[in-house]
């Protein structure tokens, strides 16, 4: 249900943005010095291209950002259609559907992080020892290298893995709720505090954006390193909760023993 949500506020999102894409900071619109826009202007040849501004800096984004679609059919839009819910030129029902999905994701999300906290789940498998901390770098270095851990270190999250966890659970996903309710006019008079915290509605615009970038960055590194490890055990991890433990290297070798059943930090018994 997190996951269908996430997708539909991604979706949603980008049809919203399509309506102005443009980002800010502060609390008005300068339509002259926008920090990112993306849009479409005619070459010198008469023909059109996408442009994606990012403060000073000007990029060629046609086919992706700005004007995609057929080459005989191209359309002056800032995300192409594909990528937008629910349909390509549909503002109020976008706004709609992001506002359905967003009032279901918020209570689900406080509800997992109040479980997490008096649980103890939070303590007992994010919350960083002191004695981790001394192998940040061989972490990074093992996952640039696609080396994963095996035998009981598979069992736990690393450093890296509890790092960026808290960042998403703790950081990414409050900011993107608190952002989205301080764009509603009716959570501005409620909580006048909102727009102070975020330093004005456009301002919390561009945070709301720069948020939801970073989580589908999130997804999709999670999805790429969820292949490389093993697609087939991680899935029926996530379908029984029970993944197969590869023996530590310095036992035996990968091939020498047959893997143990076991669970991990992210799975739990069904």
């Amino acid at each position: 249900m997190i996951f269908a949500c996430l997708i539909i506020l991604l979706m949603s999102g980008l049809q919203i943005f399509n309506a102005h894409p443009a980002l800010y900071w502060g609390k008005d619109s300068h339509f002259d010095s926008p920090a990112l826009s993306i849009g479409a202007e005619r070459d010198a040849s008469g023909a059109w291209q996408g442009i994606t501004r990012i403060g000073g800096y000007r990029f060629d984004t046609t086919g992706v950002l700005g004007i995609s679609g057929p080459s005989d059919d191209l359309e002056r839009r800032a995300f192409p259609a594909w990528a937008t819910l629910p349909g390509p030129r549909w503002l109020a029902k976008g706004r709609q559907w992001h506002f359905l999905a967003g009032w279901i994701f918020a209570p689900m999300l406080t509800a997992y992080l109040l479980y997490l906290v008096f649980s103890g789940q939070l303590k007992r498998r994010l919350l960083p020892r002191r004695d981790e901390w001394r192998h940040l770098g061989e972490t990074i270095r093992d996952h640039v290298r696609l080396r994963f851990p095996r035998g009981e270190e598979a069992r736990h999250y690393n450093l890296l893995q509890k790092l960026t966890y808290l960042l998403v659970l703790l950081g990414l996903l409050p900011l993107v709720v608190l952002t989205g309710l301080t764009m509603s006019p009716t959570m501005d008079a409620a909580w006048p505090w909102l727009l102070d915290a975020f330093g004005g509605r456009q301002s919390a615009r561009t945070i709301h954006f720069l948020c939801a970038l970073a989580l589908l960055a999130f997804f999709l590194v999670h999805l790429a390193l969820v292949l490389v490890s093993g697609v087939f055990n991680n899935l029926r991890s996530m379908i029984t909760g029970r993944y197969a433990l590869p023996p530590a290297l310095p036992h035996a070798p990968y091939s020498a023993l047959p893997p143990q059943q076991e669970t991990r930090d992210d799975q739990t018994h069904r």
